[in-house]
């Protein structure tokens, strides 16, 4: 056969994981001069050194930078083509972690639901919901996460999505607040108040400040929080004003509002913002496995669950 040995790939993989021929050839359980031979021929391969020393280590070239994705998708997808079909599990005995990636916000007003779901007819799963730090694909393309939930945007265009619902931004102020005694929230008192702005990585202006510009106007920021859970917080103990998706202020179908909502007044926002679709997330090789379907499956059900408001505050995508 004239085509290459498709095990380089998985040794390619290996490789630029590591980024040591030891530390690959633990990974593949070889003898690190095998998997020396098998670095030079890649080299060959690719035309390029693809590890190089840099004093006491070595590093990749920006080939072998370029083809890191690339290398893990062709392996994960292989490795699923090649692995036998699962029978649907048990799900009453079924003993397993998902992982899921999702903000303190969406934790807040879907976890207990999607909880209550899962365990009702699985007490054996375990769902470990981890923080976002920042917006990645690697969590799903490496396995560390089975799902995550947010807003498409730089995922990849492997990734397999399912809209969940939409969303928008409705303002939030402290019970008794002075702008909770207007009948209409003008855009000049909006941006004459301060603001706390949400964000993970402390940016401080967004699609609001843009429609503001084109008013001539400018809000105050007075601080800026990582999280929506943290800017209630502000709020409630401030007259800041907070910018929340108008969901995580409406309890689930069924449920009483928490002191959480009580204690705060949202409002219309005076300028106009595209509302925004939520969506779960998932790596293809995780596409037929039967546990994982069904995992999607309660994500989606226990989000349907959210009760849109008179004003459409949020309505579920089935």
């Amino acid at each position: 056969m004239s085509d290459p040995d498709l095990n380089l790939l998985i040794a390619l993989d290996a490789l630029i994981a590591e980024a040591s021929v030891a530390g690959a050839a633990r990974r593949l359980g070889l003898s690190a001069s095998a998997m020396s031979r098998t670095l030079t021929r890649l080299r060959t391969l690719t035309g390029d050194p693809l590890l190089v020393r840099a004093g006491r280590r070595m590093v990749l070239t920006p080939c072998a930078e370029a083809l890191r994705e690339r290398a893990t998708n062709v392996v994960h997808e292989a490795r699923s083509v090649l692995r036998p079909t699962s029978p649907a599990p048990d799900i009453s005995t079924l003993k397993r972690t998902f992982t899921i990636r999702a903000n303190d916000g969406f934790v807040e007003a879907f976890g207990a639901a999607l909880i209550d779901a899962i365990t009702s007819v699985a007490p054996s799963i375990t769902l470990c919901f981890a923080p976002k730090i920042e917006k990645s694909p690697l969590p799903l393309r490496d396995g560390s996460a089975d799902l995550e939930i947010g807003v498409l945007s730089g995922m990849g265009p492997e990734v397999r999505v399912q809209a969940l619902f939409r969303d928008r931004f409705v303002g939030v102020v402290r019970r008794g607040h002075p702008l909770e005694k207007l009948r209409t929230v003008s855009a000049a008192r909006y941006a004459a108040c301060g603001h706390v702005v949400t964000s993970r990585r402390g940016r401080s202006t967004g699609p609001v400040d843009v429609a503001l510009e084109a008013m001539g106007l400018t809000r105050k920021i007075v601080a800026i929080v990582p999280s929506f859970p943290a800017a209630l917080a502000v709020v409630r103990s401030s007259d800041l004003v907070a910018l929340v998706p108008a969901s995580y202020l409406r309890p689930v179908r069924g449920n009483k509002p928490s002191a959480r909502h009580d204690a705060t007044f949202a409002f219309e926002l005076p300028v106009r913002t595209e509302p925004i679709t939520i969506s779960q997330m998932w790596h293809p090789r995780l596409e037929l496995d039967p546990a994982h379907r069904w995992l999607r499956e309660q994500m989606r059900l226990a989000c349907s669950r959210l009760a849109p408001d008179e004003n459409g505050a949020a309505s579920s995508i089935d």
